[in-house]
């Protein structure tokens, strides 16, 4: 009986979801879908759904890129690190063939392609620096906004401040060298840009694995599910692998519904110009803010702008994901140096990623699979400055290098 019992797997307690979070964000989803179809259209109501879906993939599955990275650093494990290297490898296969069509349906299609130069160095290392100060990076501070953390509360306001002021120096900032926009495809051809990209995903992949190895003999497993059946699609949490694909999914799906590739950043600098606006700050004379495409953005309704509906959708997503599972709005410490931390490295991500033109979905994520170069340089440096970031955790009363 003994050997039956220890052959069972250990699954969680049964989940006992928070009704309210629940009622609140699941009608919060399908009332904002309504009215988004009716003060829009359907395709900016469908750029909403699927941000919940992110929402929830980002939530269920815990998929940071924080987290991953720094438990590479610090304990030389690489299994996050993996599950992002396939994810964009996935999307990659799928999103590049799509954007050399051109367009489907009507529909134009247009990679996630920015410059190479001195704006990107200079904004993903700041990147790096502030996503393990402020504990997440973008996707990571909406998923868990929506999950109830009052800490990212304080990460997310300060990313829309450093936001906004990165697009007062934008202008002077791609006045630094540059080699511009380089794109795989052109230079390449697509099925060797393809080739190429998931040759040099699969070099990173397995570097961690060695690096893994040899620090511990053996390389971490996927966990099995937590709950019987297939319970766990509810409730979480989902394995790494599965909530990558599922957001290599919805990237794609993004591109054909949006013309363009997940990005987040750029909601935070429109919210934050629209309210610097409304307080007197002449943000509408600042030189970003006067191109055309900026203009219409500035001087039009939120609901318009595909990158805000989705991030709307990402945090009642997630904290509808987080309602379900029981888990919404976890009780946590805020001590003064947290508390100064999320401040930082809120508004070193919102300006780095202003001048890096995006964050780890943006600029890693989306511009590795659109097949711009812009997105490896970002990943180098970004790296960088994470790992200035742990060392600098400490100062601040966060874990860093050494392990809880």
């Amino acid at each position: 009986m003994s050997d039956v019992a220890l052959d069972r797997p250990s699954y969680l307690p049964a989940a006992v979801s928070d009704r309210a979070p629940t009622l609140v964000t699941g009608l919060g989803l399908i009332l904002g879908f309504i009215a988004i179809w009716y003060l829009v259209d359907l395709r900016q109501a469908s750029l909403f759904a699927i941000g919940g879906g992110l929402g929830a993939a980002l939530y269920h599955g815990a998929f940071g890129f924080t987290g991953g990275w720094r438990r590479m650093v610090v304990e030389k494990r690489g299994r996050g690190m993996r599950a992002q290297m396939l994810m964009i490898g996935v999307t990659a296969i799928a999103m590049m063939p799509l954007i050399a069509a051109g367009n489907l349906g009507g529909q134009p299609l247009v990679g996630a392609l920015a410059p190479v130069g001195v704006s990107v160095i200079v904004g993903a290392t700041m990147f790096g620096l502030g996503m393990q100060l402020g504990g997440g990076c973008g996707s990571g501070t909406l998923f868990t906004v929506g999950g109830g953390s009052a800490r990212m509360l304080v990460t997310l306001g300060f990313f829309i401040v450093g936001a906004v002021l990165g697009t007062a120096h934008l202008p002077f900032w791609l006045e630094a060298p540059s080699l511009g926009v380089i794109d795989a495809r052109v230079q390449f051809g697509l099925p060797a840009a393809i080739g190429l990209t998931i040759i040099a995903l699969a070099l990173v992949a397995i570097v961690t694995a060695v690096i893994e190895k040899r620090a511990h003999g053996n390389l971490e497993p996927e966990p099995a599910p937590k709950r019987p059946g297939w319970t766990w699609l509810l409730y979480g949490p989902w394995p790494l692998v599965g909530a990558g694909l599922v957001l290599a999914i919805l990237n794609v799906a993004t591109l054909l519904v949006a013309g363009h590739p997940w990005s987040i950043t750029y909601g935070f600098g429109l919210w934050g110009a629209k309210i610097a606006d409304a307080v007197g700050i002449p943000v509408a004379t600042w030189e970003f803010w006067t191109w055309p495409a900026q203009a219409e953005a500035l001087n039009s309704s939120v609901l318009t702008d595909n990158t805000s509906v989705m991030d709307f959708g990402i945090i009642l997503g997630a904290g509808l994901a987080a309602a379900l599972a029981g888990k919404f709005a976890p009780k946590a410490k805020l001590p003064l140096g947290s508390l100064i931390a999320a401040a930082v490295g809120g508004i070193l991500m919102g300006y780095g990623a202003r001048l890096s033109f995006g964050c780890n979905i943006g600029a890693l994520f989306s511009g590795i699979a659109s097949g711009s170069l812009h997105g490896w340089l970002w990943f180098i440096c970004a790296f960088v400055g994470s790992f200035i970031g742990i060392w600098a955790r400490p100062l601040f009363g966060l874990d860093g290098f050494a392990k809880k």
